[in-house]
C-alpha cells in the first residue's frame, strides 16, 4: 500500500519559479514549444511510478517543460493529496492525472489517454469533488486532454488490478450504470456530501423516505433529518416513533457515519424486499439526525488534517481529543439542556411527586442556549417519540439515565430512574446485539470498572448535568440511551466497514424495541379521543401521556403490570396486564374513561402531583427569533467565505494559487 501524506505538504512541493506554461483558462490543447525535439525519458514522478508504462516526455500535455516544473505545480500537489481529500476515488484520480502530467511515451511520441476512461472516472467521482466544494480539475477535462479510441489512445488505468481494473473495463465498454444513492462508500463525508446523500436517498425511496430540517447550527449549517415510514410526513395512529441522533460532539464521528449508512441501508433493503426491514418501516416511524453538531465536525476534520500534515519540529502529534467537540460557540451540547434531574432530586421527598413532563424553568432561558440545543428541544416536543439513542465515542458501552448523580456533591454514584429495569433492557438490547460490546475482553475506556456486559448507569460512570438523555426522559415520553461506539473518537477510514458490521444488527434490533411493552387509545364514552391523558404503571413513578389522537405507547419489561389511565374530568380506569417474554409487538390496551365531577381540590388516592401548569411555557422570552437571526447571519458569513477548508493545503505550498479548483471563483 502506498504511504502518502506523512510529511508536511511543504516538503512535497519544491517552491520555485516555475517556467511559464499554458493558461488553464485556455480551452485548446497546449502544445510544447521547444528548440530540440523532445525524447522519451523515465517516469520519475513518485506519485506516478506505478503507471503501466515507464517512459514519459516533457513538455507534458499541459505544458510543464521539465519534471521539476511538474513537481512544483498545484496539479501534482492535488495528486499527492488525493488519497486524503478524494479517498473514495484514489488511486483512480491520481492515475488519471498522471496520464496528463506524465503522459505515456513510445518511440519518441506521446500517446494520449482515452476519453472514455476519463468520462467513466468523472461520472464515478464527480460527487467526491462536489462534497468538498471542489471543481473538477482543468487538466482532467475529458474533451481537452483525452482522445477517442480511433485516435490511438490508451487506458491510463490499466495499472489497476483485479476488481478495480474490471470495473473500469466495464465502464469503458459503456456498461457503467448510474450509481444508486444507496451505494455505501465507507469513507468520511463532508457536511455537504452527507446532506446530498440524505436527499438522494429520499429521492430514490420517495414512497418511504422524507428529509426535513429542524433548524440550523450556529454557523448556519442545516440540521437535516431523514425519516422512514410507509406514510412519511405523518404520524399514524398507534405507530411508535423513534429517533437516532449522531455527532452531538463534533469530534465523535463514527455515529454520524453509521447513521448515514443506516439511511442508505433502510432504503436499499426495503426496495429489495427485505421482509424484516419492510415490517420495521411499515410499523414504525424512524427519524435519523446524523449530525447535531456539523460546525464542530468541520473543526474536528480540520484538526485531524492539521495533526497529520502540521509541521512540528519535534515530530509530535497534536492532541485532537477535544478539537471540534463543542459547537461554534464553544458550548458542549450534551451539557446544554435544562437540568431537570436536579429538580427531581430536590422534590423527590415530596409525597406523590412524579418524574415526568417536568417543565423547563424560566431561568434556563437566561443562560446560553445553543441554537442546536434549541432546535432539538423543539423537535422532541413536536413529535411523540417513544424511543431514542444518541451516539458518541471515547468508550465502548451503552449508558442509560440518570446522567446526573443523586449524591449531594454530584460524585459518581448509581442513580437509577423509576424505569431502571426498562432502561437496562434497552441498553442491553443494543450491547448484546453488537458484535463485541458485551464482552469484557473488548471493553475500553473509563467505563469498564462500572459497566456490566456493555451497559452502565450514566451517573455511576461519569456524573454531569444538562444531558440530553435525562432531558428526554424527564420532559417527554421518550426513553433515550447513549451509545459509546469505541475509544477512538475519529477512527481511520479503513475501520468504517468493520464498525458498520459490528453495529448493523444492534441498530436494527434497537429500533424494533420501540414495540416493546403496551400501546393503546384512550377515549371517552362517546368515542372521542382524549389528548394528554396519563398512563400510569403501579410501582413506577413515571407516567406517559397520550398524543394528539389519544394514542400512547408505554415501554415495559415482560411480566404482570397494573396499568391505569386518567385525565382531568374523568374517572380513573385500571387494568391488569400480563406481558409474556419475547413478544414481537406491543400489547394492545385501550381505555374508555367516564365523565366525573370532582370536588374542588379533591384528589384520588394514589394520584400523583404534577407540575403541569408551565409545561407548555416553552421559550417564554421568544428566543427563537434571536437564534434564527444568529444562524442567518452565520449562514451569510459562511456563504461569503472566500475559500473552502482545503484551500490552505495548496496555499501553503508557495506555488501558484490553483483558482481553477474553486467552483465559485
Amino acid at each position: 500500500m502506498r504511504i502518502t501524506l506523512l510529511i508536511p505538504l511543504q516538503l512535497l512541493v519544491a517552491v520555485s519559479s516555475a517556467s511559464p506554461r499554458c493558461d488553464p483558462a485556455f480551452r485548446g490543447v497546449c502544445k510544447p514549444t521547444v528548440e530540440e525535439k523532445p525524447k522519451c525519458t523515465d517516469v520519475l514522478l513518485s506519485y506516478c511510478e506505478d503507471m503501466a508504462y515507464t517512459q514519459t516526455m516533457f513538455p507534458n500535455i499541459v505544458g510543464h517543460k521539465t519534471r521539476e516544473d511538474a513537481e512544483a505545480g498545484a496539479e501534482y500537489l492535488l495528486l499527492s493529496v488525493s488519497e486524503s481529500l478524494l479517498s473514495e476515488c484514489h488511486p483512480d484520480i491520481r492515475m488519471l492525472g498522471c496520464s496528463v502530467l506524465a503522459p505515456r511515451c513510445e518511440q519518441e511520441k506521446v500517446l494520449k489517454p482515452c476519453r472514455t476512461t476519463c468520462e467513466a472516472v468523472q461520472k464515478k467521482c464527480i460527487h467526491v469533488f462536489e462534497a468538498i466544494d471542489m471543481a473538477w480539475p482543468y487538466f482532467m477535462d475529458c474533451d481537452r486532454f483525452f482522445v477517442s479510441d480511433q485516435e490511438g489512445c490508451y487506458d491510463p488505468l490499466e495499472g489497476l488490478t483485479g476488481e478495480q481494473n474490471a470495473e473500469f473495463t466495464d465502464s469503458m465498454e459503456g456498461l457503467l450504470l448510474e450509481e444508486p444513492a444507496t451505494t455505501t462508500h465507507y469513507t468520511y463525508h463532508s457536511n455537504a456530501r452527507m446532506n446530498s446523500i440524505l436527499k438522494e436517498t429520499e429521492e430514490q425511496c420517495s414512497d418511504i423516505a422524507r428529509t426535513y430540517s429542524i433548524g440550523r447550527s450556529m454557523e448556519g449549517r442545516e440540521l437535516l433529518v431523514i425519516e422512514f415510514s410507509n406514510n412519511p410526513g405523518q404520524h399514524e395512529l398507534l405507530e411508535p416513533e423513534m429517533k437516532y441522533v449522531g455527532n452531538m460532539h463534533g469530534n465523535e464521528v463514527l455515529g454520524r457515519q453509521l447513521l448515514i449508512y443506516l439511511a442508505q441501508y433502510l432504503c436499499s433493503e426495503y426496495q429489495q424486499g427485505n421482509e424484516r426491514i419492510q415490517t420495521l418501516i411499515n410499523t414504525t416511524r424512524i427519524h435519523i439526525l446524523p449530525s447535531m453538531n456539523p460546525d464542530g465536525y468541520e473543526v474536528a476534520v480540520a484538526g485531524v488534517q492539521d495533526n497529520i500534515y502540521g509541521d512540528d519540529d519535534e515530530g509530535r502529534r497534536y492532541d485532537t481529543s477535544t478539537i471540534g467537540r463543542n459547537n461554534a460557540q464553544n458550548i458542549d451540547l450534551n451539557r446544554n439542556f435544562p437540568d431537570l434531574t436536579s429538580i427531581v432530586y430536590s422534590r423527590r421527598r415530596q409525597k406523590g411527586y412524579s418524574t415526568d413532563h417536568i417543565p423547563i424553568p424560566d431561568y434556563y432561558w437566561f443562560g446560553k442556549v445553543a441554537p442546536e440545543t434549541y432546535a432539538v428541544m423543539k423537535w422532541i416536543r413536536s413529535i411523540p417519540f417513544v424511543l431514542s439513542a444518541n451516539f458518541h465515542g471515547g468508550d465502548l458501552v451503552v449508558s442509560y439515565p440518570y446522567d446526573l448523580s443523586k449524591h449531594p456533591l454530584e460524585r459518581n454514584m448509581f442513580s437509577p430512574t423509576p424505569d431502571d429495569q426498562v432502561f437496562k433492557l434497552l441498553a442491553g438490547t443494543y450491547a448484546n446485539a453488537h458484535e463485541t460490546m458485551s464482552y469484557e475482553s473488548t471493553q475500553c475506556g473509563p467505563s469498564h470498572t462500572q459497566s456490566q456486559k456493555g451497559t452502565v448507569n450514566g451517573a455511576q460512570w461519569s456524573s454531569f448535568a444538562g444531558g440530553m438523555q435525562d432531558f428526554n426522559y424527564l420532559h417527554t415520553n421518550c426513553f433515550e440511551v447513549t451509545v459509546e461506539l469505541g475509544c477512538d473518537r475519529f477512527p481511520p477510514e479503513e475501520d468504517l466497514l468493520t464498525s458498520w458490521h459490528e453495529n448493523h444488527e444492534a441498530l436494527i434490533k434497537f429500533m424494533e424495541t420501540a414495540h416493546q411493552g403496551i400501546k393503546g387509545i384512550v377515549k371517552d364514552e362517546e368515542g372521542n379521543s382524549i389528548k394528554g391523558a396519563r398512563i400510569s404503571v403501579r410501582g413506577i413513578r413515571h407516567d406517559v401521556t397520550t398524543a394528539e389522537n389519544g394514542d400512547y405507547w408505554r415501554l415495559l419489561t415482560p411480566g404482570i403490570h397494573i396499568v391505569s389511565a386518567s385525565a382531568p374530568g374523568f374517572t380513573r380506569a385500571t387494568k391488569k396486564i400480563h406481558l409474556p417474554p419475547r413478544m414481537l409487538t406491543a400489547g394492545r390496551v385501550d381505555f374508555v374513561l367516564k365523565k366525573a365531577v370532582l370536588e374542588p381540590d379533591a384528589q384520588e388516592e394514589g394520584d400523583t402531583i404534577h407540575s403541569t401548569g408551565t409545561y407548555d411555557r416553552f421559550d417564554p422570552y421568544n428566543q427563537y427569533e434571536r437564534y434564527t437571526l444568529m444562524t442567518d447571519l452565520s449562514q451569510n458569513r459562511e456563504e461569503r467565505a472566500e475559500k473552502p477548508w482545503w484551500w490552505n493545503y495548496f496555499a501553503a505550498s508557495g506555488g501558484a494559487a490553483p483558482t481553477w479548483l474553486l467552483k465559485h471563483y
